[in-house]
């Protein structure tokens, strides 16, 4: 995974400098930004992976999160000294993928960020095979079909595509009111309650051919995550 580019966001230049020297060291190249505002420029570079703080002034790492999550889809591990369980709700709320606390070993972080790019690695090229597979589970995006220990799930269109978003974002975890936005507009007419109904079904769907594996899990106070372990 050397080459990859990963975008550092911190307002201490010790931390800043600490972590970029030791990623450089593993053959990433390392983007950096002091700020929130910096970071929304910098991350119009497509970086693989964004390491984020969470308490930077101007603009906080969640309010950063927020944004950056209308245009980019790459992996974000918070950093944060906030050790409360409402903050990393608030950020794995926002679109983050994963929060480290501070203070944190480097070798945990470098080995989050290996693990994060392996897994989006494997979904790019399953993406680009047109076929996602999981345990007892694939999911044809160019057929729009899901196969479950060789059964064809009956999804109707929204159900389908809620699975297919999910998956495709192993981990990261979706509001009812993002999935809604995502999948029937801004202009819609109802209200995100309906995702609720659609992912009981989906899982009731899913349940009938697989005993072990829930898929779509709950992450309480958030939304839902795709998680097939």
């Amino acid at each position: 995974m050397a080459n990859e580019t990963i975008l550092l966001v911190d307002d201490e230049e010790e931390i800043i400098a600490f972590i970029q020297d030791s990623l450089e060291l593993e053959g990433y190249h390392v983007l950096t930004a002091a700020n929130g505002r910096d970071a929304l420029i910098q991350s119009k570079q497509q970086p693989s992976l964004i390491i984020l703080d969470v308490m930077m002034p101007e603009m906080n790492g969640i309010e950063v999160c927020e944004q950056l999550r209308e245009t980019t889809q790459c992996p974000i591990v918070f950093l944060s000294a906030c050790q409360s369980e409402v903050d990393r709700i608030r950020g794995l709320a926002a679109g983050g993928d994963d929060y480290l606390l501070k203070p944190f070993s480097l070798a945990e972080l470098k080995a989050r960020i290996h693990a994060h790019l392996r897994r989006e690695q494997r979904i790019h090229m399953q993406i680009e095979q047109g076929v996602l597979r999981f345990p007892s589970l694939t999911i044809d995006c160019k057929g729009h079909t899901v196969n479950c220990n060789g059964h064809n799930i009956p999804l109707t269109n929204k159900e389908y595509l809620i699975v297919e978003l999910l998956a495709m974002h192993q981990g990261q975890v979706f509001s009812r009111e993002q999935i809604y936005e995502k999948l029937w507009g801004f202009d819609a007419m109802g209200d995100d309650s309906t995702i609720t109904e659609h992912i009981k079904k989906v899982r009731a769907k899913l349940a009938a051919h697989t005993q072990d594996r829930t898929y779509i899990q709950t992450v309480w106070g958030i939304g839902y995550k795709w998680d097939p372990k």
